[in-house]
């Protein structure tokens, strides 16, 4: 295994060029997992830790520009506010060791419908910067996934910055594990209100072969807000709203049985997690509905 370690954004882009099965190494805490069990042997590790602007990130009007190694902690503590959703996943990422070395390149990268991000940014509607020599291209998250730690990256592209838009409305995130800390998901969903287009998105994780977004419970959810003129209203989302909504998201996801838990149980729990997120971001929505309506 040879061990590729370029200084410059430009020099990474050359070494991937030239070897396309180079496998990016950031934070590590996906890949070395691997090589250490033996799961993996690529021919060459292309180390992107000298690549510094990797690790920063700038706030646009309307987006923020988060670098492919921006560490979770970072995440979790300077951008709360225009990235919630993004946040809230972060914090159930392994351990501080971990949150402090892995980033959202990472995830993607490696494409586990168990990533913790996935469904954050399925529901913020973010969209990936992929680069090669041959230049820089933008993959809406709703395409980048294409199987099971498949995406759509071509062999000589790296993951320079997630593009995500900035939260106009409340986002929540959940987690189901085996147990509180250093844990691979269950299952996750992340849900987010957007008032300024009147829409909503989900996203959820590991409960398909790949991350997914409840696209007819997105639909049913929206008319209903529209219909019953709740975004201006803000009255109190019915009870059979609120499980058309959490069956409708269940009825997006394909499971598996494993040993984390069964096909049954993940189904069920998704729901349960999309009808208190709903809850959840509903009442959020009407104590700063004034303000988000206004700006719609």
């Amino acid at each position: 295994m040879d061990f590729l370690r370029p200084a410059t954004w430009q020099d990474a882009l050359a070494a991937k060029a030239e070897h396309p099965s180079a496998v990016p190494l950031a934070g590590g805490t996906d890949v070395m997992v691997e090589i250490n069990f033996d799961h993996r042997r690529p021919t060459h590790l292309l180390d992107l830790n000298r690549v510094g602007e990797l690790a920063t990130w700038t706030v646009e009007d309307d987006h923020v520009r988060l670098g492919a190694s921006v560490p979770y902690t970072a995440i979790m503590e300077n951008l709360r506010t225009e990235l919630p959703g993004l946040a809230l996943a972060s914090h159930t990422v392994a351990s501080p060791q971990i949150r402090n070395r892995g980033g959202v390149g990472g995830n993607l990268g490696t494409a586990s419908p168990a990533g913790d991000a996935h469904p954050a940014l399925l529901a913020a509607g973010a969209e990936v910067e992929a680069e090669s020599v041959r230049g820089t291209r933008l993959i809406p998250i709703d395409a980048f996934y294409t199987g099971v730690k498949r995406n759509a990256l071509a062999p000589d592209e790296l993951i320079r910055a997630v593009r995500v838009k900035k939260a106009d409305g409340p986002q929540q995130y959940s987690k189901v594990g085996t147990r509180n800390a250093m844990v691979i998901a269950v299952c996750t969903f992340g849900l987010a209100l957007h008032p300024r287009t009147r829409t909503v998105r989900t996203g959820i994780g590991s409960a398909a072969p790949t991350p997914v977004r409840a696209r007819a419970a997105e639909d049913f959810l929206g008319a209903a807000l529209e219909e019953g003129g709740f975004w201006d209203n803000g009255k109190i989302i019915t009870p059979s709203v609120a499980k058309q909504f959490a069956d409708l998201v269940a009825g997006a996801c394909n499971p598996i049985d494993d040993v984390r838990g069964t096909a049954t149980y993940r189904r069920h729990a998704v729901a349960v997690m999309a009808r208190r997120q709903l809850g959840w971001t509903w009442e959020q929505y009407r104590g700063t509905g004034r303000t988000l309506r206004g700006a719609a």
